[in-house]
């Protein structure tokens, strides 16, 4: 049972992931808040989804490569956790705000609690890389195994829209460096706009494909006109489709996530959902959301996905 709302260090939280270790769940969110001042990713835990506690941040500087590739960088964004070959794998952005010279880079460690021996975090360096001729932007990460055993990486914000890179099992790297990404969502612009989408996030359920991803504007506190949708599919890379049949590749998709119109409603903009499943195999997605009550400070929101007996599912924000 998931409790009423987070408390404690729930705040501010922007673009967060969750992954369990144990009986320990684990937050990783864009450095703002709980990473020691560092910009860098935060880092938080919780045992029961409700109360929430800052813990060491992964990283206490810049990687060096990092630094070097994309000039400008102060800050790490959009953190993605996995565990993958007995070590957990956190891919996570460099880039500076509007920018698509931007670069995807990995950390590993064997565990997430800083009192087990053998933890800390290896920097294995750049994953993905995107540059101003590039039609995508290398930031909002997201690793997928799927049930073939192929590995894979999601990614961007803005531009033509989302990305398909396969992985080498191996390394967590791309398999075939310089391949063209595969096309995965994208919303139809006026000629030289970009394509007002971000943040996916690829599980499976019900023997389908499932892509949550954001469209319209984060970042701009309670008039922040964020929203998510999702869309599934038989093939990891598409087509993905909402209930109603309309495609991502053309802006469709079924809404997943939508601030209340009404002006009483409290969280405003929730958006950059990432999903989770429980060991009870109940289905948790985080998310962030600007709070009216808190000058519209990003919060952390939780949400248990209920299925349909339409195989469709509805978000429970708790």
């Amino acid at each position: 049972m998931l409790a009423p709302a987070p408390v404690g260090d729930a705040s501010p939280v922007h673009d967060p992931v969750l992954i369990r270790e144990g009986g320990t769940y684990h937050l990783f969110s864009t450095g703002i808040g709980g990473d020691g001042g560092q910009g860098l990713i935060s880092a938080r835990t919780s045992t029961d989804l409700a109360t929430w506690r800052r813990s060491p941040a992964p990283f206490a500087r810049m990687p060096e490569w990092a630094a070097r590739a994309i000039p400008g960088a102060r800050n790490l964004w959009a953190p993605d956790i996995s565990y993958v070959n007995g070590r957990y794998r956190l891919y996570y952005s460099v880039s500076t705000f509007g920018s698509n010279r931007s670069a995807i880079g990995l950390a590993t460690s064997p565990t997430l609690d800083p009192a087990k021996p053998g933890y800390g975090w290896r920097d294995e360096g750049m994953v993905v890389e995107s540059r101003p001729a590039d039609d995508f932007n290398a930031i909002d990460p997201n690793f997928f195994a799927d049930g073939d055993g192929r590995h894979w990486l999601a990614l961007g914000s803005f531009w033509t829209g989302l990305k398909l890179f396969e992985l080498d099992p191996r390394t967590g790297k791309p398999l075939r460096p310089g391949a063209k990404p595969v096309a995965i969502a994208s919303r139809p612009v006026p000629q030289g706009a970009p394509s007002i989408v971000e943040a996916p996030f690829l599980f499976e359920h019900g023997g389908w494909h499932w892509l949550i991803a954001s469209y319209d504007y984060c970042c701009k506190g309670v008039n922040s006109t964020y929203y998510t949708v999702i869309g599934r599919s038989k093939s990891v890379t598409g087509p993905y489709l909402g209930r109603d049949g309309s495609s991502m590749l053309a802006g469709g998709g079924t809404i997943l996530l939508r601030a209340d119109l009404q002006e009483k409603e409290r969280f405003r903009g929730p958006g950059h959902a990432g999903h989770m499943r429980d060991a009870d195999g109940t289905d948790v997605i985080v998310f962030h959301a600007y709070d009216r009550q808190n000058k519209g400070a990003p919060t952390l929101r939780v949400a248990k996905l209920r299925w349909g007996a339409d195989g469709w599912p509805t978000a429970e924000p708790r």
